[in-house]
């Protein structure tokens, strides 16, 4: 059974840095794209960030790009999401994503996830992240 699990969120002061986890199980990250998404409640779900593990490829949005950065473990079938430079704006519950990896140019399907032209089709739990100002 596919699962993922998010871990690292907590309290920071603006200017601080996060790191979030998200351990995938019942998968090999290499055949998926995994994807971060971030929501405010009483607001729609925002695309963060995604990352093919196979090639490495990222998409950011334009709100993560030059602060947020995603990597992945094979080894521990992890995805990471480094958050720095956070801004009280970054205030969200996190969540992270996956989805069958697609033949194609891989970041453009990335895009097309964090803008929510295609959708993810497993969901973890969220992990919240509060930046105080």
């Amino acid at each position: 059974e596919v699962q993922l699990q998010a871990s690292g969120g907590g309290l920071v002061q603006a200017g601080g840095s996060l790191r979030l986890s998200c351990a995938a199980s019942g998968f090999i990250l290499d055949d998926y794209v995994i994807g971060w998404a971030r929501q405010v409640p009483g607001k729609g779900r925002e695309g963060v960030g995604c990352i093919s593990p196979r090639n490495g490829r990222t998409y950011y949005s334009d709100s993560a790009k030059g602060r947020f950065t995603l990597s992945s473990d094979k080894p521990k079938n992890t995805v990471l999401l480094q958050m720095n430079s956070l801004k009280p704006e970054d205030t969200a519950v996190y969540s992270c994503a996956a989805v069958q990896l697609r033949p194609g140019d891989s970041q453009l399907f990335c895009l097309g996830l964090v803008k929510g032209i295609y959708d993810y089709d497993r969901w973890g739990q969220g992990t919240l992240v509060t930046v105080s100002s």
